[in-house]
């Protein structure tokens, strides 16, 4: 199989790291960047990430439509835009071009029409799409089914700015059975993001910690996503669903 060619929604602050993820891999071919702004004529990535050459161009969602999806087709798309943007693909769907959303503000109907495009391809949804989260969200289902008894507490801590209450956190809360009081927050400078579970036992405590350094854990994420989203055919999945597949796959034998 030669490179896995990749279309990206969204270009904002996370968009523009997860799209340099992919300019540098080998694995892949960034064929182009769709963002919702219209000043975007003759604008490559590559120029931006500092090369001296075009490559993966910036387009406006205004040139999108079925024949844009034929004409450029990918084997991927994946979406780092907004809680509208899974709109702007349906016709993608259709073609049967594999789709990854990271976008971590749908409400429940939104989710409803990922899955019926999963009805005519691929889709993998993860609100939160780095590797370590989401083994994160497997393990402490795991060590809350060996320590049911356990007391929990899931500390979570963002950058200043960051108003709400982070929607992996809560993620984290629902697959474990708590509610929002078990979620503590903090903000404070200088912190991407940083998500822990506390089991507390008696005489012991377990801790399961994850911290992203940088926005490109999100990249590697759905780097890691891609490889295994177009070798599957239909289907609506999700990261910690290939988690748990690989873990299952290698466990230790005695």
């Amino acid at each position: 199989m030669g490179k896995i060619k990749v279309g990206l929604f969204g270009f904002g602050r996370t968009g523009r790291v997860v799209a340099n993820e992919f300019f540098v891999n080998e694995a892949f071919d960034l064929r182009w960047i769709i963002r919702k702004t219209e000043q975007t004529k003759n604008q490559y990535a590559s120029r931006l990430f500092g090369y001296e050459y075009d490559a993966s161009p910036i387009l406006s969602e205004q040139v999108l439509n079925r024949s844009f999806f034929e004409d450029h087709r990918a084997d991927v798309i994946v979406d780092f835009s907004n809680e509208d943007g899974y709109k702007k693909y349906a016709e993608a769907a259709d073609l049967g071009i594999p789709i990854i959303s990271a976008i971590s503000v749908y409400k429940e109907e939104d989710i409803d029409q990922l899955k019926e495009y999963a009805a005519k391809t691929a889709v993998l949804y993860s609100p939160n799409i780095t590797l370590g989260v989401n083994f994160l969200l497997v393990a402490s289902q795991l060590f809350q089914k060996i320590a049911p008894y356990a007391d929990i507490q899931i500390i979570e801590e963002h950058f200043r700015e960051k108003k709400e209450i982070s929607g992996t956190a809560l993620k984290i809360a629902n697959v474990l059975g708590l509610g929002k009081k078990h979620v503590n927050s903090i903000r404070a400078g200088g912190i991407v993001g940083k998500h822990e579970i506390i089991f507390g036992l008696q005489n012991q405590t377990v801790r399961l910690t994850h911290e992203s350094i940088n926005k490109a854990a999100f990249g590697q994420g759905a780097i890691f996503a891609a490889k295994w989203l177009v070798r599957q055919k239909k289907g609506f999945f999700s990261m910690e669903r290939i988690i748990t597949e690989m873990i299952a796959e290698n466990l230790p034998t005695y």
